[in-house]
């Protein structure tokens, strides 16, 4: 083992915060340009923000055999299957 303890040594460059370095810090918004976020690649994968939002997003409990039927049919989009089925039972079904 390492009697000198490299490891423990305080890096200069970014040294251990104290309390007052935490109460003074703000977030990364106030402190660096626009530019800075706007230059940020999004993941692969990942959606942008919706320009104008069409859908709500909502907390909903439902059966297990409900979500196991439209995930069946293809996991992917069972959230968009169930929206539509819930749409065509509003149009056949007029409150």
């Amino acid at each position: 083992m390492n009697k000198d303890h490299d490891s423990l040594k305080e890096d200069e460059e970014n040294p251990i915060w104290t309390k007052d370095d935490f109460e003074k810090a703000q977030p990364a918004q106030n402190v660096l340009p626009k530019e800075f976020f706007a230059s940020m690649k999004k993941a692969r994968g990942q959606r942008g923000k919706q320009k104008d939002p069409t859908k709500q997003q909502v907390t909903l409990r439902l059966d297990p055999e409900i979500i196991d039927y439209f995930k069946s049919q293809k996991p992917e989009g069972w959230q968009t299957r169930l929206n539509q089925a819930l749409k065509s039972y509003i149009d056949e079904h007029p409150i």
